[in-house]
């Protein structure tokens, strides 16, 4: 087998045009799944039980079905409905429909992990839902959620790929029609896995960046807190010797 990586220099412009197109699919799909899947962890922890219901029946079907399907039944299924969507709209409607599903019992999960007791007690003091959920619940479940959140989001940038099967000239399409027409597959295909290995690496990077992170804050929250129960001990009367 003669190789010859010189072709890739060429192609790379496109590959890295391509790759523009990826992260907006990626980016846009994730951030939309994100907060429609924080919606969904919400309603699925609510006392409302058909609600709960409707949500685990989302969750199971786009959980349990191939985003190759939802792709194909949005851009080509569509408009037999008469819903009719350019490539790109649809794509980033179809990873996010799953992003959401995933994201939510990712984040449901953190939720979840904050004990019950910290929310009654804000309850209690006459904290409303909003305000607990905002400054008591997420801040300490982000710890929880993180590095699951990373991972699917780590999986939803590759997975990106799929959207050439609707006509979107993402990396992986756009590397397949190099190859089509210089015939260098192995040249090719190393360099968009190369690229792509790329984008991982700094999601990767940035969810050990974000853990650190809020390890440091979860540790000076606890360092603030047991200073104010030291100094209430030391101060409250009875306490002295």
């Amino acid at each position: 087998m003669n190789l010859d990586f010189s072709v890739v220099l060429p192609a790379l412009p496109f590959l890295l045009r391509a790759t523009l197109l990826t992260i907006v699919l990626a980016l846009a799909s994730q951030f939309c799944g994100t907060v429609a899947g924080f919606v969904l962890a919400l309603a699925r922890m609510s006392s409302i039980r058909p609600l709960r219901w409707l949500v685990w029946g989302y969750v199971w079907i786009f959980r349990g079905t191939p985003l190759l399907l939802h792709l194909f039944l949005i851009y080509y299924g569509g408009p037999l409905v008469g819903i009719t969507l350019d490539a790109v709209p649809a794509a980033i409607i179809g990873m996010s429909i799953g992003s959401a599903a995933y994201n939510c019992e990712i984040i449901r999960a953190g939720l979840q992990s904050v004990g019950r007791g910290q929310i009654e007690a804000a309850q209690a003091v006459g904290m409303r839902w909003f305000p607990i959920i905002r400054h008591i619940v997420v801040p300490q479940a982000l710890s929880v959620i993180i590095p699951p959140y990373m991972n699917n989001f780590i999986s939803h940038t590759k997975n990106t790929s799929l959207a050439s099967v609707v006509t979107v000239p993402e990396l992986m399409m756009t590397a397949e029609n190099i190859y089509g027409r210089n015939y260098r597959t192995i040249e090719i295909l190393t360099a968009t896995g190369a690229i792509y290995l790329a984008l991982t690496s700094v999601l990767t990077l940035l969810q050990m960046l974000l853990e650190r992170l809020f390890d440091i804050s979860r540790r000076r929250v606890g360092q603030i807190r047991q200073r104010r129960f030291s100094q209430y001990f030391a101060f409250a009367p009875g306490t002295r010797s």
